[in-house]
């Protein structure tokens, strides 16, 4: 897989799980990073795992405020000076139940934060270096938006909405600019602990690989759809063959 040597990346969501190891597989081929996250602390002991200031920083906010959105474009141009792979992986997911009975203001929150937020940081990317430059772009999707996905359904419809995203965004900013998605199944991180602690060989049961997926696992994908310049509005799914068993 090629180099990143020289080039900067801005990785939402960086500070563990499937963001970190996006970043950590950047940083391992040579690229600079920028973090975001809510939690400043989180943040600051992830750049120190990627090996510290000269090769990754982290600007602490809400993915769903245009402010942060800007401020973290900013400071990878700023800081490392420029900006050329955008990893949106951003997926809050605060209610639990069928669609029929989901609070409509917090689908709105989902769709606001998942969908619009991915967007606006695409922007925000756009504008500040890409349009001139070029680029890449990632958007961590997930299967819940290619199938029904009972009780997470608000979830699902908005990672749809982001796979759809990309076939846009494609169109749009090509050729400057491949943009790309990966859809993982279960991954092994805090964010989906839910569907497999305390469970897990059972859980692994659906999937040919015989496994879940681990956060390294969609960092190397997401490495080669980054520096892949002849890929773009795909969706690549990360998913142990989960999807090939159909029916039973």
């Amino acid at each position: 897989m090629g180099t990143f040597e020289g080039r900067t990346a801005l990785v939402t969501g960086g500070s563990r799980g499937i963001g970190l190891a996006i970043a950590r597989s950047l940083v391992d081929r040579g690229a600079r990073v920028v973090l975001t996250a809510r939690k400043a602390e989180a943040l600051e002991e992830a750049v120190a795992s990627l090996g510290g200031p000269d090769v990754a920083v982290g600007v602490a906010g809400n993915a769903g405020d245009a402010a942060h959105r800007a401020e973290a474009v900013r400071t990878a141009v700023e800081r490392f000076g420029s900006l050329d792979h955008l990893v949106g992986n951003v997926g809050i997911n605060p209610v639990y139940g069928p669609m029929v009975d989901l609070d409509l203001d917090a689908f709105r929150k989902i769709l606001d934060t998942n969908v619009v937020g991915t967007l606006g940081l695409v922007q925000e990317a756009w504008r500040a270096w890409m349009s001139e430059h070029g680029g890449s772009v990632l958007v961590v999707a997930s299967v819940a938006g290619l199938k029904a996905s009972p009780m997470i359904g608000g979830y699902g419809v908005s990672k749809a909405g982001l796979v759809n995203l990309v076939t846009q965004l494609a169109v749009e900013l090509g050729p400057k600019v491949t943009v790309n998605a990966v859809a993982p199944a279960v991954v092994k991180t805090r964010f989906a602990g839910a569907l497999y602690e305390g469970r897990e060989e059972e859980a692994a049961r659906a999937y040919p690989a015989g496994r879940l997926g681990e956060p390294e696992d969609v960092g190397e994908a997401a490495a080669y759809l980054l520096g892949a310049g002849w890929v773009t509005g795909q969706t690549l799914v990360l998913d142990g063959g989960a999807l090939s068993r159909g029916p039973a």
